[in-house]
């Protein structure tokens, strides 16, 4: 059936052994890009930044901070955070152990301005 496509781990893990690597869904027809996202480093996390687009991130392992605008908010494990489009937006592993998140991007393409270095 035309439409269907299966990726295979190989095309967008970085390591056979962690979850952690990037899908891009456009190129299959698809509107939505996938951060597979995992840390083990206590304050680990990306730098501020945003996106044209909300950003929802899935909270698989772990304990996080993120920050969403001028609010901070705690997760954990099986929560779920919502950032809105055009919101500035970070996170950071605060442990102990490893962090790992699920981040679903609502475009076929991540379009990310970084506003930290």
């Amino acid at each position: 059936m035309a439409g269907i496509h299966l990726i295979e781990r190989e095309q967008w893990a970085e390591k056979p052994d962690v979850w952690q690597g990037e899908f891009q869904g456009g190129a299959y027809g698809a509107d939505v890009s996938v951060v597979f996202y995992t840390t083990d480093k206590i304050g680990g996390g990306p730098k501020l930044h945003r996106h044209p687009y909300p950003e929802t991130f899935i909270i698989r392992t772990g304990r996080v901070l993120f920050t969403v605008g001028d609010r901070k908010i705690e997760a954990e494990a099986g929560q779920i955070v919502v950032a809105p489009a055009n919101v500035p937006h970070k996170f950071e592993n605060l442990g102990p152990g490893r962090l790992e998140t699920t981040d679903l991007h609502v475009a076929g393409a991540f379009s990310t301005e970084w506003l930290e270095e």
